[in-house]
């Protein structure tokens, strides 16, 4: 085996966005595309000589082969070993328990989450620091900085190492291991929710559930937890066997893209609850007979009833939501007496605020939630979490949601994804908007007056860094939302979600279908910022 250094030209598209850089798989087979940033990435950082890193990824198209080009990479630059996922299979949240439980100097995570995978689709890789969460921007700056001078890369020439059995290797002068990645998570998971008692629920045969993998990673998870620790029936798991391409479908929790089980649960004999999770295993949704359970009513309801869990007992430090996310959970941060701190959108912000012990429990409204135990979304735990309050309440997903909503209120609240519309046309739409802001202060726009209208910004209060042009907010007198934001997860084109938030008291007022319910702030969002003229769409892609 023999170090050979390459000579490469820089690429000008390797700035990595919300989580990692994501682009079509074919950009990423482009001769040296891969190599550039990984390298980038080992460039960019101190001390990396003999350290430990963590490596997987959640299956997807180019999986396997970026994982070779990536260990043979890091033997060339010195680092010291590599953790492995078996088959090379990391759920995110599975990465950031090993990263952190073998005190890793950090890992790579090769997914595009939630976009689709395949030949025709995408492919992503991210770096996770030491606490096991995304890298805060001034690394990933950092790494950007070097992907635009960067003239060389090292690799190792040698054979490829065996992903398909747990073992040790040595791979130039770095040692591999691959291991087996569920059993670790599966561990970490028992430690903090009470497998007896899920157990008891689970195998008893007059409690059903269906958890839908996507054909994304957590279906080892998924089926080592629930069929084989927890004892659900065998196929309580579906889709859930990794493939390249998640069996042709789009790994996205929603109503739309996870049809399939949506239709289980709404069906005359349908289980007692159901829950799906993304392709790197970060998100989740949960649904009771007959009823979706809106992720920012999922965060409000686990923050509630966290004392009802084993490893949340004690009570909280404090409570985290992404702007966007509803103020459902505001409102019982409020009630338990603990700090709810508002960030923008993207895991990393969260970090430095569970790091710091401000906050226990955080979650976005893209069906993400998780808290202190790793330093990212976690789908897996948010489906053990509502088992549990399942289990100890006796009581149905929809009536524990309707409970919570007679005590708080309800947070009537939708999310209109417009995929894949030309970039030009969607920034017009947010300069439009912004031009605004300074008569839009005090107008009425039928029973809704605009008290503010901005540009959200966030200070960290852990490190004072400040981040802005997150995000446009309209706020109204009644603490109605309208939000428009460009999403930086896609790698077509752009993706304009528009967030619609309206709060109702009234319990007799609460049944209400929720698009009827926000009907006049979706008629308010086209009148201000004249959607269908700047994108050409009628109707959203997705609603959630």
């Amino acid at each position: 085996m023999s170090i050979i250094t390459v000579t490469t030209q820089a690429f000008n598209d390797q700035k990595p966005g919300t989580s990692g850089l994501r682009k079509a798989v074919t950009v990423f087979q482009q001769p040296h595309y891969l190599e550039n940033f990984v390298q980038s990435i080992f460039d960019s950082l101190e001390g990396i000589t003999g350290q430990t890193l963590v490596l997987g990824g959640d299956g997807r198209y180019y999986n396997r082969q970026a994982i070779q080009i990536i260990l043979k990479m890091a033997s060339a630059n010195g680092i010291g070993r590599v953790l492995v996922g078996l088959n090379g299979i990391l759920s995110t949240p599975a990465a950031s328990a090993i990263i952190r439980k073998n005190q890793a100097y950090g890992g790579i995570i090769l997914s595009a989450s939630h976009n689709p995978g395949g030949i025709d689709g995408d492919f992503g890789i991210k770096y996770n620091i030491s606490n096991g969460g995304p890298a805060p921007e001034k690394v990933t700056e950092a790494i950007f900085d070097k992907t635009k001078t960067i003239t060389q890369y090292q690799i190792l020439e040698s054979a490829d190492i065996n992903l398909d059995h747990v073992g040790s290797f040595k791979l130039g002068t770095m040692d591999v291991e691959v291991i087996d990645s569920v059993q670790p998570y599966l561990e970490l998971m028992e430690s903090l929710f009470d497998f007896d008692l899920l157990r008891n629920m689970l195998s008893k045969g007059d409690f059903a559930m269906c958890m839908d993998s996507l054909h994304a990673v957590t279906g080892p998870y998924a089926k080592a937890i629930f069929e084989d620790k927890l004892g659900a029936k065998t196929g309580t798991v579906i889709n859930g066997v990794p493939l390249e391409d998640f069996g042709g479908g789009h790994p996205d929790p929603n109503l739309v893209y996870a049809k399939s089980l949506v239709d289980v649960l709404f069906s005359e004999n349908a289980p007692d609850f159901g829950a799906a999770s993304d392709g790197d295993g970060d998100r989740n949704m949960i649904l009771g007979r007959n009823f979706f359970v809106n992720p920012s009513d999922s965060l409000a309801v686990i923050t509630a009833n966290a004392h009802l869990v084993k490893g949340y007992k004690q009570g909280l430090t404090g409570v985290a939501r992404s702007m966007p996310t509803s103020g459902a959970v505001d409102k019982v941060a409020q009630k338990l007496g603990i700090n709810c701190y508002e960030t923008p959108t993207g895991w990393k912000f969260f970090g430095n605020l569970l790091d710091a012990d401000k906050a226990t429990i955080c979650g976005e409204e893209s069906f993400g939630t998780s808290s202190n135990h790793i330093r990212e979304k976690d789908g897996l735990w948010a489906v053990l979490f509502w088992l549990n309050i399942v289990a100890v309440r006796g009581e149905s997903v929809e009536n524990i949601v309707r409970s919570h909503w007679k005590e708080y209120g309800r947070n009537f609240y939708s999310r209109h994804d417009y995929e894949e519309v030309a970039t030009e046309g969607a920034n017009a739409l947010v300069t439009h908007v912004r031009s605004q802001f300074e008569t839009l202060k005090g107008k009425q726009f039928g029973n809704y007056t605009v008290a503010y209208a901005d540009d959200f910004s966030y200070t960290d209060p852990i490190d004072g860094s400040v981040t802005t042009n997150q995000g446009i907010r309209i706020g109204f007198t009644d603490d109605s939302r309208i939000i428009f934001r460009l999403s930086g997860t896609g790698t077509k084109g752009a993706t304009l979600r528009v967030y619609l938030e309206s709060y109702e008291p009234d319990v007799n007022k609460q049944d209400l279908d929720t698009q009827e319910a926000l009907g006049e702030l979706i008629n308010i969002a086209e009148e201000i910022a004249q959607i269908k003229k700047f994108i050409d769409r009628d109707v959203p892609t997705v609603i959630t």
